[in-house]
C-alpha cells in the first residue's frame, strides 16, 4: 500500500475536493450540508487546522479543526467510503495531535455519535481520550444521508495529549450501557429500533454522568462502563 501523505491545505481547488469527500462520507446532497467552501477556506487561512490524506495523490481523508479556549476543536474527519480500516483515520488523528503539540495546544475536544460503536472503540480505547459531558440533540435536525430523522446526541470527548494511553480500569465500573453492533444498517433496516437505541443509551448515559458518574471505559462487547461518583 502506497504511503500515506497529510498536508495542509489552503487553496480553492484542494478545499473544493475536501467538501465533495466530505459529502460522499456522510451522504449528503451538497458539500454545504457538511462545511461549505467559503467556511474551510477561512478556517484555513485564519491558521485552523485543515488537512488532506492523499494516497497515490488521491485524496482519501480530511480533517477539519478549530481552535477553540485552551483547546483544538475538532469538528470533522472525514475517510473515503471503503476506505475505513486502512488507519487513515488514525494517520489523520496523530497529524492532527502533533500539529497541536507544535501550536502549544495539550489537548484536543469534539463531539461523536455515542451509537456508533467503533467511533467510541477508537475515541476511548485506541486513543485514550476521555468523554466528559453527554449532549442532547446538540447539532439539532441535520439533514444529510447518515444522521436525517435521527435526534444529534453526542458524547464530548477531551484528548489529553501529554497523557499516555492507559488500559481502562473496567474493574471499578458498576454500570454497563450497551450499544447496537451497527447502528447505521439499522437506520435504514428498522429505524424505529434505531430510534429505540438512541433513547436508550440516553436514558443510560445523560442521567448518570450529570449527576458525576464517569466513563471508565468502553468493554470489547460494545458497552460503555460507568463508575459511579467517589
Amino acid at each position: 500500500m502506497a504511503e500515506l501523505e497529510i498536508i495542509e491545505l489552503d487553496d480553492v481547488a484542494r478545499l473544493t475536493d475536501v467538501g465533495e469527500l466530505l459529502q460522499r462520507v456522510w451522504g449528503a446532497d451538497s458539500p454545504d450540508q457538511i462545511l461549505n467552501l467559503s467556511t474551510l477556506r477561512a478556517l484555513a487561512h485564519a491558521g485552523n487546522y485543515v488537512v488532506g490524506a492523499y494516497r497515490d495523490g488521491q485524496l482519501v481523508g480530511a480533517s477539519v479543526a478549530f481552535r477553540g479556549d485552551d483547546h483544538l476543536h475538532s469538528h470533522v474527519t472525514g475517510v473515503v467510503p471503503g476506505g475505513q480500516g486502512a488507519g487513515v483515520g488514525h494517520a489523520l488523528k496523530l497529524h492532527q495531535r502533533d500539529w497541536s503539540r507544535h501550536h502549544g495546544i495539550a489537548r484536543i475536544r469534539w463531539t461523536f455519535d455515542p451509537l456508533v460503536r467503533r467511533n467510541a472503540y477508537f475515541n476511548l480505547r485506541k486513543l485514550g481520550a476521555g468523554a466528559t459531558e453527554y449532549l442532547e440533540d446538540f447539532y439539532g435536525a441535520l439533514t444529510d444521508g447518515i444522521n436525517v430523522g435521527d435526534p444529534s446526541d453526542r458524547l464530548y470527548i477531551c484528548w489529553e495529549l501529554e497523557q499516555p494511553v492507559a488500559d481502562p480500569d473496567l474493574a471499578a465500573a458498576t454500570r454497563f450501557v450497551a450499544t447496537p453492533a451497527d447502528i447505521e444498517g439499522l437506520r435504514s433496516a428498522d429505524p424505529a429500533a434505531a430510534a429505540s437505541w438512541r433513547y436508550a443509551v440516553r436514558e443510560g448515559l445523560q442521567g448518570p454522568m450529570a449527576a458525576g458518574w464517569t466513563i471508565a471505559g468502553f468493554t470489547d462487547d460494545g458497552a460503555y462502563a460507568l463508575k459511579e461518583p467517589a
